[in-house]
């Protein structure tokens, strides 16, 4: 068995989802392993990661107004306030998603189906540097 790591660092430019897959991919193939076990790990609390549709703008749209509706900024009943209105629903919706995700890898390649694609789901307003811990464990 051989390991590889890195430290992704990606920049966002407010909420939304930010896809990263070539960055990913290209870590796996620099690797050179045939066959494992691929570990994406979000180091912050009020980002998320998720795997979605990658063809349709429109599912990110949806997927993040759903959020919005779920989670809004400045509702009443939310105490903790800290960083600004954001600051607790961009919590609450990072504890809805995936902080960590695990993807398999065949053939020296992710296993994503067709339509799929790894995504940052930044829940903050303001433009934020996240850090994604990747980590390849195969042979």
């Amino acid at each position: 068995m051989r390991q590889h790591q890195t430290l992704l660092t990606l920049e966002t430019k407010g909420a939304g989802l930010y896809e990263f897959t070539p960055e990913v991919a290209a870590f796996v193939k620099q690797a050179a392993i045939a066959t494992g076990l691929l570990t994406l790990f979000c180091r912050h609390t009020s980002a998320s990661l998720t795997i979605q549709e990658n063809a349709d703008p429109d599912v990110a749209r949806d997927l993040q107004e759903w959020f919005a509706r779920a989670a809004p900024d400045g509702a009443s009943w939310m105490r903790h306030r800290a960083e600004g209105p954001d600051d607790m629903p961009a919590h609450i919706k990072s504890a809805l998603t995936n902080v960590s995700l695990s993807i398999p890898v065949m053939q020296s390649r992710l296993a994503l189906g067709g339509w799929q694609g790894v995504y940052l789901f930044e829940h903050r307003k303001a433009p934020h540097r996240r850090q994604v811990a990747l980590h390849l464990l195969g042979a």
